[in-house]
């Protein structure tokens, strides 16, 4: 039994007895490992914080913008007094203001003083806001372009009949529905805090401001 186990350690091939035909004799087992593996990186994670700024309008801004539509509104109404005479039910709108509307005309010249006021104690008053501002510039400029076709209709004077007559009702019918668009939509917008821009109006007032 002891020749036999001599025997098959003798024919177990060392490193000197292995040739270079030897299948196993190139057979070189790299040192490192055959998956390298990355190293482990830290991933910095900056958490950022983003804060929404919020700045709403302040109450007094949105007060003076909303009253500042109510001389244009005022002004307009001598121009519904077609579709009043045509729609009464139209005049139930109004009654609520009809107070407000005979203090207003209480006051001798109270048109010419409010469009003072506003324009020079609002608009070119760098004390207020820009938003105050911008809403009052708006405010006066539909103002003053009410008092256009009331010089027109003066100077033209179409009369109580005719074409003329009628073209002055279409006139002052459309006029009043747009001067009460802009107050619904100035007054709204201003309550909210928003900026309304006005059509046809909006452009020539940021201008000024």
């Amino acid at each position: 039994m002891a020749s036999i186990s001599l025997l098959r350690l003798s024919l177990i091939p060392t490193p000197k007895t292995l040739s270079k035909s030897h299948p196993f004799s190139s057979f070189n087992p790299p040192l490192t490992p055959f998956l390298k593996f990355p190293p482990k990186t830290r991933l910095s994670q900056k958490s950022t914080v983003t804060r929404m700024s919020y700045n709403p309008t302040p109450a007094t801004d949105r007060l003076v913008s909303a009253v500042s539509y109510t001389l244009p509104f005022f002004n307009s109404l001598q121009y519904g007094r077609f579709l009043f005479t045509t729609y009464p039910s139209l005049a139930l709108l109004v009654d609520p203001l009809i107070p407000l509307l005979s203090l207003y005309r209480s006051i001798p010249y109270a048109s010419f003083v409010a469009f003072f006021a506003l324009y020079l104690g609002v608009v070119r008053n760098p004390s207020f806001s820009q938003y105050v501002r911008f809403n009052a510039m708006q405010a006066v400029t539909l103002d003053v372009l009410l008092v256009v076709p009331l010089l027109l209709t003066r100077i033209l004077s179409p009369g109580r009949a005719g074409l003329g007559f009628k073209l002055m009702v279409w006139g002052h019918n459309a006029l009043f529905l747009f001067s009460c668009f802009c107050f619904v939509y100035g007054l709204a917008s201003s309550v909210l805090g928003k900026t309304p821009y006005l059509p046809f109006i909006a452009e020539a007032a940021g201008r000024q401001v």
